[in-house]
């Protein structure tokens, strides 16, 4: 058994059965032994999922490109803050850094990164180590000072522990207990919170309905809007709008698991060495964010967003005319809709006084379906 079974177990033991919340973000969190807190956690092709950053440096080119926009929208202030979390190894911070070095918007720039791992934060620093004086390091957004700028994140939401739900005769929160060595679910009475959620996103599940409650995204905004003093929230991950997200057609839910690059359903084995995910309800971030003051400013699928921003002409910036088809072919699993094009969604929040347009929006905004 490993040690982080085992600890699951006698918190079990000691507290009773707990949510699935709780086990998720221990499998996830737990001091030096959850996947992404262990010194060994490894993203990318060598561990077991990667993103769009590793795919190809343009992602990180065209982020570039829009912190270019967001600055001069905002009127060019003298620091303009990048506020990453969940940077993985540094790959979209370095390239975009690479992009933006021969860039005005560079000496106005100021690159922070929020990385709790030590091991994780040092394999970042020498993956940068060509912008010393560009990045700064915390462990926790709170020890930011309150900043102009973009918060960005790329695939971070979906890490964040869920609410596992069953509808059996009533709503149900899932817990998980112990059989001897085992994990087993138990279905118990669902929280207010949880009932409250669904209460107001105008949610009714039919019977025998498994889906997942992502709660965590409503105080992660909360702690942004305390940060951000005039600026934008960057937001890219794979997900939906809430009524498409409880549609009949998903009626198992979305969580799932990532060992190896294998996928599997099943969060119960290889604790603390996989990854547990579950995909984004894009209408919480809308619905909570404008309470905090964070104002929509679009949403749509990452290929229209990357295509209506530019992609083309920072190819042919890159490239010149005649840019190498390997090249383009890793490019396209950006955009297009078999690659991470139609699966990953972009939305961009903003905190000030009017609500300004984007470009990467102008093709397809669909905030209105959130």
């Amino acid at each position: 058994m490993s040690p982080l079974k085992q600890k699951i177990i006698e918190k079990i033991k000691s507290e009773g059965p707990i949510n699935f919340e709780t086990f998720m973000d221990m499998c996830l969190y737990y001091p030096h032994l959850g996947y992404y807190s262990k010194d060994s956690a490894r993203i990318g092709r060598a561990g077991d999922f990667y993103t769009s950053p590793h795919l190809h440096r343009i992602f990180g080119a065209m982020l570039g490109r829009q912190m270019e926009e967001m600055w001069t929208v905002m009127g060019r202030p003298e620091t303009f803050h990048v506020i990453e979390m969940g940077s993985g190894m540094g790959y979209l911070a370095k390239d975009m850094l690479e992009y933006l070095k021969v860039k005005e918007i560079f000496k106005y720039m100021q690159y922070n990164i929020i990385e709790l791992n030590p091991a994780i934060k040092a394999k970042q620093q020498e993956m940068l180590s060509d912008f010393p004086d560009k990045v700064k390091w915390v462990s926790h957004i709170n020890e930011l000072e309150s900043v102009k700028g973009c918060f960005l994140s790329n695939e971070l939401p979906d890490a964040f522990p869920v609410r596992l739900i069953e509808t059996d005769s009533g709503l149900k929160e899932i817990h998980v207990s112990a059989n001897g060595d085992d994990l087993v679910e138990v279905k118990m009475l669902c929280s207010n919170e949880v009932k409250r959620y669904f209460e107001e996103f105008g949610i009714d599940l039919p019977e025998g309905y498994r889906t997942e409650v992502n709660l965590k995204i409503r105080e992660w905004l909360k702690d942004i809007s305390r940060k951000i003093f005039e600026g934008f929230i960057l937001t890219i991950d794979y997900g939906y709008t809430a009524s498409d997200y409880y549609s009949e057609q998903r009626s198992r839910g979305t969580l799932l698991c990532y060992h190896r690059h294998r996928m599997n359903e099943d969060p119960y084995q290889n604790i603390g060495e996989q990854d547990i995910t579950a995909h984004v309800n894009f209408s919480s971030l809308k619905k909570w964010g404008d309470e905090f003051g964070l104002k929509t400013v679009g949403f749509c699928p990452q290929g229209t967003y990357l295509v209506s921003l530019g992609i083309d002409e920072v190819i042919k910036e890159l490239y010149g005319d005649s840019p190498d088809l390997f090249e383009i072919a890793k490019i396209k699993g950006l955009f297009m809709p078999q690659g991470m094009g139609e699966s990953h969604k972009v939305m961009i929040q903003y905190k000030g006084e009017s609500v300004p347009e984007l470009k990467g929006f102008s093709f397809r905004n669909q905030m209105k379906y959130l």
